[in-house]
C-alpha cells in the first residue's frame, strides 16, 4: 500500500505500524515525533496505531547540536 511521508509517496506493508515504519525507514524512535493525518500520536501509541492507504506522516526529528 502507498502512504505519504514528508510529502514523498512510499510502498509500505499493508497493516504497519508506525513504530513499524520508523524502523522500516531506520529512524531512532527516541529521538523523532510523528504526525498522523494531522494529528500528533505520542510514542506509546505507536505499536497500536496502524497506517492505512493514502495516510499522511509527518516525522520530525530532533538534531542535537551546540
Amino acid at each position: 500500500m502507498q502512504v505519504i511521508v514528508n510529502g514523498e509517496p512510499l510502498k509500505v506493508e499493508p497493516g504497519i505500524s508506525v513504530l513499524q515504519l520508523l524502523k522500516h525507514l531506520t529512524l531512532d524512535p527516541a529521538r523523532v515525533a510523528v504526525e498522523l493525518d494531522r494529528h500528533i500520536i505520542k510514542a506509546p501509541e505507536w505499536p497500536k496505531t496502524g497506517l492505512s492507504e493514502g495516510s499522511k506522516v509527518e516525522i520530525v526529528q530532533f538534531v542535537g547540536g551546540g
